[in-house]
């Protein structure tokens, strides 16, 4: 088990550039959903492993607001960094950006929070490091986690609430 210490949140910023082509996109011509829950999901992964420094595991998606569409061409920037941890589960917020390089024109597309378990060499959970925020955003971040922490755990209820129903089989 790790020994319990802190880091920046900083330490765990992780970005990932991708250009968006034509077999990227739907037939709108915009980036399909799925291909950039891939890239969030593998950038989260990414900044979840700085802070772990052993293998983690994603347990759930909490979020992901489609703000603005992607299009063909953009260029599709994925910033992830541990905004709060647990013993061992950890927050990770990703700011999704396109970016028209021809036109200068830079948005936030999208937003996302994902939770990631840090497991130990017998694949169990194990103890990861606290966080320390620096900037008002980090610890705007860091503050409002708590709240979005007691609502993972009343969605996972529910799901296993419903897990159970479906697998009495209805």
């Amino acid at each position: 088990m790790n020994d319990k210490h802190s880091i920046f949140m900083r330490e765990t910023l992780t970005v990932q550039m991708r250009q968006v082509f034509p077999p990227d996109t739907n037939h709108h011509g915009t980036l399909f959903g799925g291909k950039l829950m891939a890239y969030i999901d593998e950038t989260a992964a990414i900044a979840a492993t700085k802070l772990a420094r052993g293998p983690v595991v994603t347990a759930s998606t909490d979020s992901v607001d489609f703000i603005k569409p992607i299009r063909v061409g953009d260029v599709v920037t994925i910033e992830a960094m541990v905004s709060w941890t647990g013993r061992s589960s950890m927050e990770i917020f990703l700011k999704i950006t396109s970016e028209n390089l021809l036109k200068k024109e830079r948005s936030v597309a999208a937003l996302s929070f994902l939770t990631f378990v840090a497991l130990d060499e017998h694949g169990k959970p194990t103890q990861i490091p606290s966080v320390i925020p620096e900037t008002e955003e980090e610890k705007w971040l860091n503050e409002t986690a708590i709240k979005r922490a007691e609502h993972r755990k009343e969605r996972k209820k529910e799901s296993e609430d419903l897990a159970r129903f479906f697998q009495k089989g209805h």
